[in-house]
């Protein structure tokens, strides 16, 4: 599908995704209707159980569901001001360096060649990880080390931020 999107716009993938089971559906359907004829059998519509399923959403469930999502939005509206209004100089500068290197990406890939790595990361990774834990937690555990000595380093020579960890 991933492919298909790197060579289709959105709307035919989709519309094609729907006609293939559209096609499958009714052929389906088709040949259970010929059966049931040559065999004279009175077995009904092959998706009946399917169609009988009570599908409706109580408006109970509806705003439990709403109030969910209100919880993530609101924390995500929150992260948002927070970064964009600068109440944490630091944060706010890791996001203008994520964003800066971000355009160095968007310039090399397009957004379907991102999801087809990612999706060959996500099944990847995890398999290299069991296989070699131990060096890549050792080489984790260094990056780590020395990150923490350089954020702690701009922190203190930063004006401001020496001030805010002393209160």
């Amino acid at each position: 599908m991933l492919l298909s999107l790197a060579a289709f716009s959105v709307i035919s993938v989709v519309s094609y995704l729907i006609l293939a089971l559209l096609s499958v559906t009714i052929s389906f359907r088709v040949y259970k209707s010929v059966i049931q004829a040559v065999q004279k059998s009175e077995e009904g519509h092959p998706f009946k159980a399917y169609l009988d399923v009570d599908i409706t959403l109580s408006s109970e469930a509806f705003h439990n569901y709403v109030n969910a999502a209100m919880v993530h939005i609101n924390r995500a509206l929150k992260l948002i001001i927070r970064l964009f209004l600068v109440e944490d100089l630091v944060d706010s500068l890791k996001l203008a360096v994520f964003m800066w290197l971000m355009t160095y990406v968007g310039a090399v890939f397009n957004g379907i060649t991102l999801l087809i790595l990612a999706e060959l990361l996500i099944f990847s990774v995890p398999i290299i990880y069991e296989k070699y834990k131990t060096q890549i937690d050792h080489y984790v555990g260094i990056a780590r080390d020395q990150t923490k000595s350089i954020v702690e380093k701009i922190q203190a020579k930063l004006p401001g931020i020496a001030k805010k960890k002393a209160e």
